[in-house]
């Protein structure tokens, strides 16, 4: 999952990234709204967790025009956005969810607190109240950071873990190349690689060792599919 982190303090928002980026999200920073505004639009984010102050504006307004559409954002006017703010009044925490966020965290915060929030919004629409992401004998735990087929547990990379990730959150469908590079990958990537090819390659044999069946299928042109079953090569 693709996470823009809208944060003045360059420190915070560098820690975050590290820690966003250990947990297996990619990763984004803007440093002000206009750089936020630019990468909505340039970019599709799964989550913008947005700070309250910034230098050159703020991020209740920001909020409350990327849910009334007016700005560009290619994640749509309903991408989930997390608020982070210094301000502990009750009024400024309404204020956020009723401008449009998902979910207000107030400043100093855990790491693992703000993880466990991310998760929260993200199995929202997926799966339900638990933290665990499964299809057919394929299990993610995105909590302990833990993935099985069966009883065999995965030792995947974290790129390995972010695709496996989005793919569970669509069982059965068709994801292309370009959509797992935009949400798995952060803006560094070079869209000109073979990175996703090449990583989808190595989560598949980690899927399928000793004879077991196929789960993962390329369709040439158009993408990669994760199956609960056996299909045809």
């Amino acid at each position: 999952m693709r996470v823009l982190i809208v944060e003045d303090e360059a420190g915070l928002a560098s820690a975050l990234r590290v820690g966003l980026a250990h947990q297996g999200y990619a990763v984004d920073v803007a440093l002000t709204c206009a750089e936020a505004r630019f990468k909505l639009g340039t970019a599709e984010y799964d989550l913008l967790v947005l700070d309250a102050n910034l230098p050159d504006g703020d991020g209740f307004s920001l909020a409350e025009a990327i849910r009334h559409g007016r700005v560009e954002c290619m994640s749509g006017s309903d991408v989930r956005i997390l608020m982070l703010t210094a301000r502990t009044q009750l009024q400024d925490r309404v204020r956020g969810l009723d401008v449009g966020a998902d979910d207000y965290l107030v400043k100093p915060f855990a790491l693992a607190e703000l993880t466990a929030r991310i998760r929260a919004l993200f199995r929202r629409e997926v799966r339900g109240d638990t933290a665990v992401l499964s299809h057919g004998p394929v299990r993610l735990d995105t909590a302990r950071q833990l993935a099985h087929r069966g009883e065999r547990e995965l030792r995947l990379t974290r790129k390995e873990f972010g695709v496996l990730r989005y793919l569970l959150t669509k069982p059965e469908a068709v994801v292309s190349a370009e959509e797992l590079l935009q949400h798995v990958w952060d803006e560094n990537a070079d869209p000109f690689s073979q990175t996703v090819r090449v990583t989808v390659g190595t989560l598949r044999r980690k899927l399928t060792v000793d004879g077991e069946p196929q789960l993962l299928e390329t369709l040439v042109g158009r993408g990669y599919r994760l199956r609960d079953h056996d299909f045809e090569e």
